[in-house]
């Protein structure tokens, strides 16, 4: 059993973070801010796909601008990403954006740090420090030879210091790395020295495959050891699918569930059907349904059923012939594979409405 550790509590928005609330799910929009219509249409399909928090980039004064008409139309909080021009944190606040990510020391010197954490105290927005591995200040990469988990840390606490020393608190922290030993280290050398909430993420982690498999590790190793109060899943890829990994990290590891979990056997030399095609299409089919039930998608009528007994209901599939069941006893015949996906779903509807004691 996991026993998170125990951080301060603040609110992005309505969301918790910290304290007794639950490891939330981030992202961030890779739309061109300016484009309001394209960015509030991401945000939505995040916060549909289960995202409770999302980043957005704040480039230059007419991203800034279209703030506020983003902001009305999300379902969800948001964070401005901020970096340099302390006067585009300031517009991000006025608009009513719920979290600020910056970095104190390179927005441009005491006096205009004191002017965004004024702005941030008075609207009681949050300030997540982010420090990453690949932009370091050349003092802490010259004291200690490169991006270590030692560097990244200091560097995370001068600034945590400059807001302190300006009676700010309402503060998470993200030290990522893209190598996952070094953003393991960092966190938990972190967690020794402040009990700030901590945002959690290998940066730069890669492709769909590469991306999801250092991601994995890195947030397994982070989650199992009771670290981390929100996550992001770092892809080159749709960030929609982030927060889907993001999800079954979390399920993986019992701390949280959110939809339908789809098991399915790897085949072999016996699978007579297109069973890869057949288990993406169910997959596909059960996008954004928020029930959490298990789906099985076997590749063997024979064996199918009793592999995958403890599934709410399943499918396996053989050469013309499939069969449905529940909890490893079969409902029914399926005659014709063209006829497998189609008669699966009906008898998912079904299922979803006793569950839902319709």
């Amino acid at each position: 059993m996991i026993k998170r550790r125990k951080t301060r509590e603040i609110k992005i928005g309505n969301v918790g973070i910290g304290g007794d609330n639950p490891v939330r799910v981030q992202s961030m929009c890779n739309t061109d801010t300016r484009n309001v219509d394209a960015t509030v249409a991401q945000i939505n399909e995040l916060a549909g796909a289960g995202c409770e928090i999302v980043r957005i980039a704040v480039p230059d004064t007419a991203a800034a601008a279209v703030l506020s008409d983003i902001h009305e139309q999300a379902k969800v909080p948001l964070v401005a990403d901020i970096h340099f021009d302390y006067r585009l944190a300031l517009a991000a606040v006025e608009a009513g954006i719920e979290g600020l990510r910056i970095n104190p020391g390179n927005i441009g010197g005491p006096k205009k740090v004191d002017a965004v954490v004024s702005a941030a105290l008075e609207h009681g927005v949050p300030i997540r420090i982010g420090v990453n591995g690949g932009s370091l200040e050349k003092s802490l990469l010259s004291k200690y030879g490169g991006p270590t988990p030692e560097a990244m840390v200091e560097s995370a606490l001068g600034h945590v210091d400059m807001l302190e020393k300006r009676g700010f608190s309402d503060i998470k922290i993200s030290l990522k790395s893209s190598s996952v030993l070094n953003t393991v280290a960092a966190y938990r050398l972190l967690a020794e020295k402040v009990d700030y909430p901590q945002h959690i993420g290998i940066t730069e982690a890669g492709t769909l495959v590469r991306g999801t498999v250092k991601s994995s590790v890195g947030l397994g190793i982070l989650l199992w050891e009771g670290l981390g109060d929100t996550m992001r899943v770092s892809l080159t890829h749709d960030p929609v699918v982030e927060v889907g990994v993001a999800w079954e990290i979390l399920r993986s590891l019992g701390l949280r569930e959110r939809g339908p979990e789809i098991v399915s056997c790897p085949t072999c030399g016996r699978t007579e059907i297109d069973l890869i095609g057949l288990a993406q299409q169910v997959e596909e089919e059960l996008r954004g349904i928020e029930d959490v039930f298990t789906v099985a998608v076997m590749g063997c009528v024979v064996n199918g059923p009793g592999e995958a007994k403890e599934a709410d209901i399943g499918i396996a599939g053989g050469k013309d012939l499939g069969i449905i069941f529940r909890k490893g006893e079969v409902l029914r015949k399926v005659h014709g594979n063209e006829n497998l996906l189609p008669e699966f779903m009906k008898e998912i509807e079904k299922f979803l409405e006793e569950k839902r004691g319709k």
